[in-house]
């Protein structure tokens, strides 16, 4: 494709002025960085055991969901291209997916794949090679003036009292000030609240994650309403299902915490009848996400992103598409609860906040040495 081919192609976006920054970008570049197509790739898939501390209750608690969710996988990705430039990732899927995927994608400019929601985390690498094509980091290809700095959540699932207000004291020790922590029933969600508030800062606030298991209007006004005494908490996501519309309407106004839900299929309802105060986002990381965060600015219905959790070269990703976009409040990842993010670069926080790395691309590196500790392939 020509570079008018390029900047044209992203007109079927329907994201209009949003991709200003991009279009400038690519009328700058060299025309040697517009003409780089990928040349080959390496895919190394990994088995990531849980963080030592925390791995028995957590796989406990995954026993009582039924998933046998005992170590995180990622399949570290490089995209290699005829001009000598690399770009890094993890892919979101298994290994034989990614190299067929990554097969089609031979002698293709990365510049073409920037929104493609299909790619999954297989964008993450286009990402980069575009920013390095450009000398750009990758938060400046999609805004001119994006936030130096983001707000990146501490995570911990639903542990005993104790051990929550361990990991909370770690997570404020760490320089976060925002923790979102799991609501299950065979914890109790009151416990772990005392436990935590008891040992962080007044200024270290705190949502509870239900995912639906509350179920009922009424239950999920018994647990809010006792949160809300805790002066740490702050909101509740996904109190009940997403598709129980008229209980939400039930609950509108009289909770005295936030309300966030995922976002559903048809978000329309939720906006026009402001039902929540934001909504949680994970999945499409390309042209979907661009979208959904144009939306969120627009209706001030702000997102909190969870779409790259499990390493930190996505958790990077995820922090320069939040830095962008103005609709994105938080976002979120579990890599500090994993034995290892893979990353080169430490994933520092400095009073709650993560500086966007201001290098070309993602401006981090993968760790070689931890990749081949966990390589199972």
């Amino acid at each position: 494709m020509t570079r008018r081919e390029l900047i044209r192609s992203f007109g079927a976006l329907g994201a209009g002025a949003a991709l200003a920054p991009l279009r400038a970008a690519l009328a700058a570049a060299p025309a040697s960085a517009l003409q780089m197509r990928i040349s080959r790739f390496e895919v190394a898939a990994t088995r990531v055991p849980m963080y030592e501390p925390v791995r028995e209750a957590w796989q406990a608690g995954y026993i009582q969901q039924q998933r046998p969710d005992f170590f995180y996988r990622p399949t570290m990705v490089k995209v290699y291209t005829d001009a000598g430039l690399v770009g890094i990732g993890n892919a979101g899927m298994p290994k034989p997916r990614a190299e067929a995927i990554l097969t089609g994608l031979l002698g293709r400019s990365p510049f073409e794949l920037l929104f493609d929601d299909g790619l999954g985390g297989l964008i993450v690498p286009m990402y980069d090679l575009a920013g390095k094509a450009t000398g750009l980091p990758v938060a400046r290809l999609l805004a001119a003036n994006p936030k130096p700095r983001i707000v990146q959540t501490w995570w911990s699932h639903s542990w005993p009292p104790a051990l929550m207000a361990a990991e909370a004291k770690r997570g404020q020790d760490l320089g976060y000030r925002v923790h979102k922590v799991k609501a299950r029933p065979w914890q109790d969600p009151i416990e772990q609240a005392a436990a935590i508030c008891d040992v962080v800062a007044k200024d270290f606030r705190v949502w509870a994650d239900a995912n639906a298991w509350w179920g009922s209007v009424g239950r999920t006004r018994f647990f809010v309403e006792r949160l809300a005494k805790f002066h740490n908490y702050f909101a509740v996501e996904s109190p009940i299902p997403a598709r129980h519309l008229n209980g939400y309407r039930e609950l509108k106004g009289t909770l005295p915490l936030m309300v966030a839900e995922h976002m559903p299929g048809d978000p329309m309802p939720f906006i026009r009848e402001h039902l929540v105060d934001a909504f949680v986002i994970g999945g499409p990381m390309g042209r979907t996400l661009v979208q959904r965060a144009l939306t969120a600015e627009i209706t001030q219905m702000p997102l909190w992103v969870e779409h790259s959790i499990e390493d930190g070269i996505n958790q990077v990703f995820q922090a320069h598409q939040a830095a962008a976009f103005p609709g994105i409040d938080y976002a979120i990842s579990i890599t500090h609860v994993l034995a290892d993010d893979l990353m080169k670069e430490p994933f520092t926080m400095k009073d709650g906040f993560f500086e966007i790395p201001v290098k070309a691309g993602l401006g981090v590196s993968l760790d070689e040495d931890a990749i081949e500790r966990y390589r199972t392939s």
